[in-house]
């Protein structure tokens, strides 16, 4: 049986499955020297693994920093042998053991990617143990079913898990990369995306909206909070050699997208930072802050987006939100901001607003 967590919150079906799944057959395995994991929390199953097999060297691989984040704060020094990382790729193998826990709802390509990771990561004779939170999957088993000569299942009424070896080399590896094409003000531009990117193969529609209310004039600071591919940034930075554009995400994938992207189209003027702390490089000097907030949450995402733009902009400096409703920011804005105004563009609202000169107000967008 794996260990407890005392300092973790408990872990999903799918990685609790996993990391019993692996913990068992560490038990028969005591030649395993390095564990790659992903988690779907806080790395739950990777911490379990460390204590199981405490002279290995387990990597935990995130693409996001903020669950990183939180898994720093939780774990600590209590496990000296893991190591979470947060980045655009696998770290580098070879592992004897991957642990790889999926969602029944999370992004398909995403999964394929990762797993096809996991089988390049491996060293021959080592193993996969996947799962997810499907007791009736067939989707996972079939990827894996391309991956390896042999797939063993084991049901729960919960989740599915799958162990698979290594036997031989892949054949055939899939680059889940793509570049899309779109235009702006006459110009074609590219951009790089990835899954696990938003939004992953598309420009998205209300970035499209964005791109076309947005005005950057010459020698302006642009920046660019949770910019997916980079697309925003890219339009605006092309516009003119002498705009800054600096872009922000919190995904380790977005960030190498953007500057990709920025070397595809030679533009020499867009910067990109990995944050998700709402506190950037450049803070309280930039002219225009552009923003496309997801949608959920109930507006608490768009209020950190909101929060983190007034600290960035110069007094007098405006923000730019593209969004499916203004009802929230016409409510909440106008106490800490100036000349809230909002607009319908095509299925979208364009919010726009400037940051109090003199003493700035503080407080969060709800004027608390």
């Amino acid at each position: 049986m794996p260990p407890e967590l005392p300092i973790l919150p408990p872990a999903r079906p799918a990685e609790a499955r996993a990391l019993t799944a692996a913990a068992e057959l560490l038990a028969t395995r005591k030649d395993v020297a390095r564990v790659l994991c992903t988690t779907m929390g806080r790395a739950q199953g990777a911490f379990g693994i460390s204590q199981c097999q405490p002279a290995a060297a387990v990597s935990c691989w995130f693409l996001d920093l903020f669950p990183r984040q939180l898994a720093v704060t939780a774990i600590d020094r209590a496990a000296p042998n893991l190591t979470l990382s947060c980045q655009a790729d696998a770290p580098p193998g070879p592992f004897q053991l991957a642990l790889m826990p999926l969602s029944k709802a999370g992004e398909a390509e995403l999964a394929r990617e990762q797993l096809q990771a996991a089988a390049l990561s491996l060293e021959l004779g080592g193993t996969l143990v996947a799962a997810v939170d499907n007791p009736r999957d067939q989707w996972v088993r079939a990827q894996l079913a391309d991956l390896f000569p042999k797939v063993t299942v084991q049901a729960h009424d919960d989740a599915t898990v799958y162990i698979a070896r290594k036997q031989v080399e892949l054949r055939k590896v899939r680059d889940f990369r793509c570049e899309l094409t779109f235009r702006d003000r006459g110009r074609l531009l590219q951009a790089v995306s990835r899954p696990g990117v938003f939004s992953h193969r598309r420009l998205d529609a209300g970035a499209r909206q964005l791109i076309d209310a947005a005005e950057a004039t010459p020698g302006m600071r642009v920046l660019d909070i949770g910019c997916g591919a980079g697309t925003v940034a890219l339009a605006l930075a092309a516009r003119d050699s002498t705009v800054a554009v600096h872009a922000v995400d919190g995904n380790a994938r977005a960030v190498e997208c953007t500057l990709a992207g920025a070397a595809l189209n030679g533009l020499t003027n867009v910067t990109a930072e990995l944050s998700c702390d709402g506190i950037y490089s450049g803070a309280g000097e930039y002219d225009l802050v552009v923003a496309n907030p997801p949608y959920y949450a109930d507006n608490r995402i768009a209020e950190l987006f909101v929060n983190a733009a007034r600290r960035s902009l110069r007094p007098g400096g405006r923000l730019l939100v593209v969004a499916k409703r203004a009802d929230w920011y016409a409510a909440m804005m106008p106490e800490s901001w100036d000349q809230v105004e909002h607009r319908s563009s095509r299925n979208y609202a364009i919010i726009s607003a400037l940051r109090p000169r003199g003493a700035a107000r503080l407080g969060s967008a709800t004027g608390r």
